[in-house]
């Protein structure tokens, strides 16, 4: 499976469009992305609870909630000046980098 340029990265606010999390307009940070699997992990949203065998670390085992994954697809971008979801432009600066620009009002995400 070949990766793909994603929208989102590491450290962005995303927020949730659709899916399970998405009543409410939660947003949250991105901890993790895995293009290759075209999913990310967001920092307070999609809880899973996990179940641990007895170990030396937990003596009675137990059951952890943690952050699971959500498809890449149901995020988006949270502009700070929008106040919402937008989607992203990509352009080129003076020096050749490519950037990430909001469609709406042209805040640029990077740097």
């Amino acid at each position: 499976m070949a990766a793909f340029a994603c929208h989102i990265r590491r450290n962005d606010i995303v927020l949730v469009c659709a899916g399970r999390e998405a009543e409410g307009k939660k947003t949250g940070k991105v901890l993790q992305v895995m293009p290759g699997k075209a999913l990310a992990v967001v920092e307070g949203l999609n809880y899973i609870h996990k179940c641990l065998r007895k170990s030396q670390d937990r003596p009675k085992g137990g059951i952890i909630k943690k952050e699971g994954p959500i498809a890449v697809a149901n995020l988006m971008l949270y502009c700070p000046h929008c106040k919402d979801g937008v989607r992203v432009a990509r352009e080129r600066g003076a020096d050749g980098k490519a950037g990430r620009k909001c469609k709406v009002c042209g805040h640029s995400f990077d740097g």
